[in-house]
């Protein structure tokens, strides 16, 4: 794999749209130009609609902090996204997802949920991601048990965390220090090997 495309500009060469940008992240929750941002420094307005929709669904969202992070956990497997991998899997751990749950995800595999809430945004998600819809029965499920809003804002963790994913193996961002084991690639997973073929 080729090197960090987009690799961070160097403060003394931000515009004055990426310095707004860049400081509005930087004194929000994050409180840091996290990995996401720096590909899309390049385009200031895009990143700066991107964070304040990602503030919402990552901090504020109507599903809470365990279940979001479950979700994107799930989203960076889809993509084999390492950066959100190497974040959000101690974030995940610290809020409350098993790491038998964690490991399932990494390996491709359902895990066992004691927690049915848990279950139901992982099916979710999968379905979405994989089948490009949601089935009936789990879309009422998911009503059932999230409520409408919630399942909005868990339709929109898989579409927003999709987006940094892509960005971020389109310019091959790389995963910062983690305490988490990086994914480990799924046989037969498009994308999975960026230079074949």
């Amino acid at each position: 794999m080729s090197a960090d495309r987009m690799p961070p500009i160097p403060e003394s060469a931000w515009t004055d749209a990426q310095r707004r940008c860049a400081r509005e992240i930087i004194d929000g929750p994050r409180g840091a130009l996290v990995a996401p941002f720096i590909p899309l420094m390049r385009s200031p307005e895009l990143m700066a609609h991107a964070q304040r929709m990602g503030e919402y669904l990552r901090y504020r969202s109507a599903i809470g902090q365990r279940l979001s992070e479950l979700a994107i956990l799930v989203t960076a497997r889809a993509w084999s996204q390492q950066v959100e991998w190497a974040i959000h899997v101690p974030i995940a751990l610290r809020e409350g997802i098993p790491q038998a749950v964690v490991d399932a995800i990494a390996t491709g595999r359902v895990p066992d949920f004691a927690q049915p809430d848990e279950a139901i945004v992982h099916r979710f998600c999968t379905e979405l991601h994989r089948e490009r819809q949601v089935r009936d029965a789990t879309w009422s499920e998911a009503v059932r048990c999230l409520g409408e809003q919630g399942v909005v804002d868990l339709v929109g963790i898989a579409g927003y965390y999709t987006l940094l994913s892509m960005v971020m193996n389109a310019a091959r961002t790389p995963a910062p220090p983690s305490t988490a084991t990086p994914l480990p690639p799924l046989a037969g997973l498009a994308g999975s090997d960026p230079d074949a073929g």
